[in-house]
Formats: C-alpha cells, structure tokens, sequence
C-alpha cells in the first residue's frame, strides 16, 4: 500500500531537485549506466531515496552541507532502508560535482555486484545437451559468470 503522503513529498523533491541531484540524474535516467533502471525521489522503507535502483536494490544519497549535523539520522536511516535488502551509497555533493566519473564507476561497481541475472542466456548450441541427442556422450553445463564488482560508499 503507498503511503500518499510520502508520494506527495516524493513529488515536490522531484521538482525541487538540487543541482548535485541534476547533474546525477543527468546520468542516470534512460538506463544510460549499464543499462539499469533508475528512480529518483522514491519513498523506500518509509524514507524517500534521492535515487534507487529497484531491480538490485541500490540506493544513491547525496549529501550536502546539512547532513553534517544530521549524521546519527542518516546512519539511522541506512539501517532501516538496509533492513528491507537495500545496499545505501552516500556521495558529497562536492564528489558529484567534482569527481563525477568516480562517483558512477561505484555505483556501477555496486549494481554489477548485486546484479541478480549473472549474464546473458546460453546462445544455441551452449548448455545442456540432451540425452537423447547424437553427442550425448558427455553433459556440457554452461554456468556463465556472475559480475562481482567491489561495492563501496563514499562519504
């Protein structure tokens, strides 16, 4: 069930982005990182995310100079947005401005890590061959390789 307040909220911060916010989202929106969906201003875990990734479940907070002072609040909310499976990355907004490559080479590390489809099908001929097939002599298992990126949060 959602909760219309916290809609309507997500709603007015989606039209009150900050500039960080807007340089980001300039890179995340249209699946332009590795081809992941990104929302912004979306209520997760009762808190609303500045961006989230709900299909590998990653959420990107920028903080600006306020969250000096509200640094037991976010770490407080990390937990309970980490309790419902999130991995939570925190950037500056200053890292956003200034080292914009790095900051999307993380969270593209941290998406590759938690990504839950390991790679692409088996093209035709690879797999498992069937028993009853002329070269069933040996099984051949086509695993694939799932991408293992180094998560890390940046603050």
């Amino acid at each position: 069930m959602r909760n219309a307040l916290l809609q309507s909220r997500a709603r007015r911060l989606r039209n009150e982005a900050t500039d960080a916010e807007r340089l980001l989202w300039r890179h995340l929106r249209h699946r332009q990182i590795a081809s992941y969906r990104f929302r912004r201003q979306v209520p997760v875990a009762g808190f609303i995310a500045d961006f989230a990734c709900l299909e590998t479940k990653v959420v990107v907070e920028l903080d600006g100079g306020q969250h000096i002072q509200n640094a037991d609040y976010d770490n407080q909310r990390d937990r309970l947005i980490e309790a419902e499976g999130f991995l939570v990355l925190r950037f500056w907004d200053d890292q956003v401005f200034q080292e914009t490559q790095a900051v999307l080479e993380q969270i593209v590390q941290a998406l590759d890590a938690r990504c839950s489809h390991p790679g692409p099908p088996p093209q035709a001929g690879e797999g498992i061959e069937r028993a009853d097939s002329p070269a069933h002599a040996q099984e051949v298992v086509d695993v694939g390789e799932s991408a293992v990126g180094k998560t890390s949060t940046a603050h």
